[in-house]
């Protein structure tokens, strides 16, 4: 009882939106084709803060917290990619995320010691991505992060600082691994 309370008023001015996220999410999340992708942005129109264009929400994608959540212009999202906008996702123009990369937007509070695991509060600290960033398969962003314009961020990789502008990042965790040069 005490974690449905806490849960409650964690995030009680949004459980209906919780809900509606969870049942409309899994509804459309498995449809196909362009119907599927019409379908998935009709929906996700209505749940997250702010959507500014049609975007390419492949099949399997999922968010949570879509409360949180604000997508830019040309936005595509690849098959079992995870979005957790508890803390605030902020996703520019141009940005392409590949399949089953995970982007958070908070973290369980570990110094809270003696107290369970199971019952640590969440910590939210935004994720800020700009204009025309490249995440690819299986990347990790990790809560707190921002990523500069243009940022390739490579497969695998686990993003847990700021990305400077025009960097490729890779590895566990994620360094700089090149540069690229700004058109114009």
């Amino acid at each position: 009882m005490d974690r449905i309370n806490r849960f409650r008023r964690r995030y009680g001015s949004n459980l209906f939106h919780l809900l509606a996220e969870e049942y409309l999410g899994w509804l459309c999340r498995s449809w196909p084709g362009m119907a599927g992708m019409a379908f998935r942005w009709l929906v996700f129109r209505l749940l997250l803060k702010e959507i500014r264009s049609f975007p390419l929400i492949y099949p399997g994608v999922y968010f949570t917290h879509t409360y949180g959540i604000c997508i830019g212009r040309n936005f595509s999202i690849n098959t079992g990619a995870h979005l957790d906008g508890r803390g605030g996702i902020t996703i520019g123009d141009n940005v392409m995320v590949g399949p089953y990369a995970v982007i958070v937007s908070s973290h369980h509070d570990h110094q809270q010691v003696g107290v369970p695991m199971n019952s640590l509060d969440h910590v939210l600290a935004p994720v800020t991505i700009q204009d025309d960033v490249w995440i690819g398969s299986h990347a990790v962003i990790r809560d707190g992060v921002n990523i500069g314009r243009g940022v390739v961020v490579g497969a695998g990789a686990v993003v847990t600082r700021d990305v400077d502008d025009y960097r490729i990042v890779g590895g566990v965790p994620a360094k700089v691994v090149g540069k690229r040069k700004p058109s114009g």
